[in-house]
């Protein structure tokens, strides 16, 4: 017995194929447009100020030198023409990092490095008056500092922007990462005037 429906076979096929079709365009044109995509360039990293320092004493050309950021005692001492036959460089921490402004003095053999209770031997005394202000100092001033490094500094910048600007050189020790031992090391280099 021959289906009732087999005369239309073919009509409903073709019908079928167009119903799909049809739903598949409608889907596609009510689908709808991506956004525009937008790019934000990241913004720009501050390029950190060159560092300005006096070398004097034993060293074959005294002068005041531009050096670039992270640059060490080492690096001011060569820029100086470096050592004399009479320096004493067992006197000079050469791997002491620089900060701006500061006066090294290479010592001569026999001579005592000029020190303070501030100033590392071969760092003169006038550069006390350059110790970093934990309040107000930039990251990049914060990792001249003896063993502060990137993250440090802006654990030590988002500390007091969090608590407040520290009262005492000691509350620095408040910040993740800076124990006893860290602290001795930088307790000479800052203060909270």
């Amino acid at each position: 017995m021959e289906s009732k429906f087999k005369p239309y076979k073919q009509h409903i096929v073709y019908t079928l194929i167009n119903v799909i079709l049809l739903g598949i365009a409608v889907f596609l044109l009510r689908r709808p447009e991506p956004g525009a995509i937008e790019i934000i360039p990241p913004p720009p990293t501050p390029t950190p100020a060159p560092l300005r320092v006096y070398v004097s004493g034993a060293v074959l050309k005294p002068d005041v030198y531009t050096l670039s950021p992270g640059s060490i005692i080492k690096d001011a001492l060569e820029a100086a023409g470096g050592a004399t036959s009479e320096a004493d460089l067992d006197n000079v921490n050469l791997a002491l990092p620089l900060r701006d402004g500061m006066h090294i003095i290479v010592p001569r053999k026999g001579e005592s490095p000029p020190q303070t209770a501030s100033n590392p031997p071969g760092i003169s005394s006038s550069n006390a008056s350059n110790l970093i202000n934990i309040n107000t100092a930039s990251q990049s001033d914060l990792e001249t500092l003896p063993g502060i490094g990137p993250s440090l500094a802006r654990r030590i910048i988002e500390y007091r922007e969090t608590y407040g600007p520290f009262q005492h050189i000691e509350d620095i020790k408040g910040v993740k990462g800076i124990g006893e031992a860290t602290f001795e090391r930088i307790k000479d280099y800052i203060t909270v005037q």
